[in-house]
């Protein structure tokens, strides 16, 4: 088991949240980006270093390592929804930088809503976005990854 972190759009608050934990938990961490991130933090048996998979500069690379390395029972992270549609169909679990949970029974939905908002942005008809990354996304986040980190534990 072990915790693929899509690194290039991931908030630097959410990335050193999720290395504590797995320094916390001796869990393997693999950060995937298409250029070196600061992937290591103090833990109580010292530096503790997340892998540093650096993709080719094109798109979706970064996706395709991920899924290349993903296997039933690991956790991603991820804000990219046609990545975790890909990762969900492996069995994989998924929740993006805000503690949204990706699962079997919502992530059609979620794709149909992220095309269809692709499309309105595509023919000029884009709806703002709420770019706030603060404490409280940041709570609900580590609230769902530890949840889905001691469900993970127990099996």
């Amino acid at each position: 088991m072990k915790i693929l972190l899509d690194a290039d759009s991931c908030p630097k608050t959410a990335r050193d949240l999720v290395l504590r934990r797995a320094a916390k938990l001796s869990m393997r961490l693999i950060f995937a980006a298409n250029h070196q991130i600061q992937a290591e933090c103090e833990s109580a048996d010292g530096v503790f270093r997340a892998e540093m998979e650096i993709c080719p500069l094109k798109d979706n690379s970064a996706d395709d390592r991920i899924v290349e390395l993903a296997v039933s029972g690991d956790l991603a992270i991820t804000r990219d929804v046609p990545l975790a549609k890909r990762l969900i169909d492996k069995n994989v679990s998924v929740i993006d930088d805000r503690g949204r949970v990706f699962t079997l029974d919502n992530i059609n939905e979620m794709l149909s809503l992220r095309n269809f908002t692709v499309g309105l942005a595509e023919s000029g008809l884009g709806i703002e976005r709420t770019a706030n990354y603060g404490k409280k996304e940041i709570k609900q986040f580590a609230d769902s990854l530890d949840r889905i980190l001691t469900k993970m534990n127990r099996k």
